[in-house]
């Protein structure tokens, strides 16, 4: 075998606060239709690559369930296969994955068994579009040991990031996580190709037992002068780690692709997920869509606008729907108004409601890293009864079923069950 594909899918996702409480990251939704990890998925398709590990630890049931066979990104081959692998007993006790070098080190043996040539090492939860092939020629004709995809950011942002120096030829000459003062623009996209001979060398010498690439194995290989490029990408790729980022990647997307965002459109390189069998989308005599991404089995009788909807949700007449993402089987009552909303899957919000209400940007009170320009977040199952009005920056947790007494929440609160 040439390339084997690892995908680390194992990460709660702490960031995503209400969205990850009762999946793992990969498995949130996305633009209406997919998971996060549809991505790193259809990439290994597209490029030719089958045989993949998935890695999991918190929470896996909706991925395993999401992922199955593997049949809708082709994984399902006579001489290929999706691998799910999970932290297992050992006989110095129950381990779970520590770092992401920690979570390969783990699964080595399988690693052995398979006998790549190369290995292929992904985050699940990153929205981009990217043949790895062409970071494998770049390998190849680097005579690397290692490659890591990196992409220019503005130098001003570049101190969130880890950052790499370069010489002319792409070699890494200094690596640092990030730099107060960083002297490059060159950002760790998280994504790398070792030669299978010196990623298990470094596991195996490396006695770290948070294990991680960025901290320990990367500089590590830095320090001791092995080949170790850069391959650049200039094409759309966010993390959507946080609130603010899930949003704009998801309305990244409906705008035209030539701005920004990723072209689901493309024929040459599609985004394969698992789909529900659906009836058409249908919208009334008194129902309107704006500049949004509306999947099957949606029934529109309001005005949908800036906005995207995952499969089967209901918008009655009368509610408008603006700058927000509504998961799959979610009802918007009649005469309802939602702006700049995060509704997450089967949420009943009653007639004459206003979510995401008034010019009080108050920030989240339990969560103020989280939640500040404005976005309210409701859970999975949340019940939200006629006339609720709930305020900006507002957490909702799943569950939750609002009353006569508590149906008005002011900016910043949160609500759990």
């Amino acid at each position: 075998m040439e390339i084997l594909a690892m995908i680390l899918a194992g990460g709660r996702g702490s960031r995503l606060d209400i969205l990850s409480e009762k999946r793992v990251k990969p498995s949130v939704p996305f633009a209406g239709k997919f998971r996060i990890i549809d991505f790193a998925l259809s990439n290994c398709s597209n490029s030719g690559i089958y045989d993949v590990a998935l890695l999991t630890q918190y929470l896996p049931l909706s991925l395993n369930e999401h992922i199955g066979s593997g049949k809708p990104w082709d994984f399902d081959r006579r001489d290929s296969s999706i691998t799910m692998l999970q932290p297992h007993e050992k006989p110095g006790g129950n381990a779970w994955y520590l770092g992401t070098a920690d979570a390969i080190r783990q699964n080595v043996e399988f690693i052995k068994g398979k006998n790549p040539k190369y290995v292929l090492i992904l985050s699940g939860d990153h929205i981009y579009k990217m043949n790895y092939n062409w970071m494998l020629e770049d390998h190849k004709r680097s005579n690397a040991e290692l490659t890591i995809a990196v992409q220019e950011v503005p130098l001003e942002e570049a101190g969130r990031f880890g950052i790499f120096e370069v010489d002319e030829s792409k070699k890494i000459l200094n690596f640092e996580e990030k730099p107060k003062d960083p002297k490059s623009n060159l950002a760790s996209m998280g994504i790398y190709i070792f030669n299978t001979d010196v990623l298990l060398e470094y596991l195996k010498k490396l006695e770290n037992e948070d294990l991680d690439f960025g901290k320990h194995v990367i500089p590590s290989m830095i320090e001791e002068e092995r080949k170790v490029f850069v391959h650049t990408y200039d094409s759309y790729w966010m993390d959507v780690g946080t609130y603010d980022s899930y949003l704009d990647a998801n309305l990244d997307l409906i705008k035209k692709s030539e701005e920004v965002g990723i072209n689901l459109y493309d024929q040459e390189w599609k985004i394969y997920t698992r789909s529900e069998d659906l009836a058409p989308v249908r919208i009334g005599v008194t129902g309107s869509v704006l500049n949004s991404l509306i999947c099957d089995g949606c029934k529109i009788e309001g005005r949908v606008e800036n906005s995207v909807l995952g499969p089967g949700v209901t918008i009655r007449k009368g509610s408008t729907i603006k700058n927000s993402i509504i998961f799959s089987g979610s009802y918007i009552d009649e005469n309802t108004h939602l702006d700049t909303i995060i509704l997450d899957k089967r949420v009943y919000v009653g007639k004459n409601s206003l979510l995401g209400h008034g010019d009080d940007y108050t920030p989240n009170k339990a969560k103020p890293d989280l939640l500040t320009k404005g976005i309210s977040v409701i859970g999975k199952r949340a019940h939200l009864p006629d006339g609720s009005v709930i305020g900006r920056n507002v957490r909702i947790f799943g569950g939750v079923t609002l009353n006569d007494i508590n149906k008005i929440v002011n900016s910043g609160e949160t609500l759990e069950k």
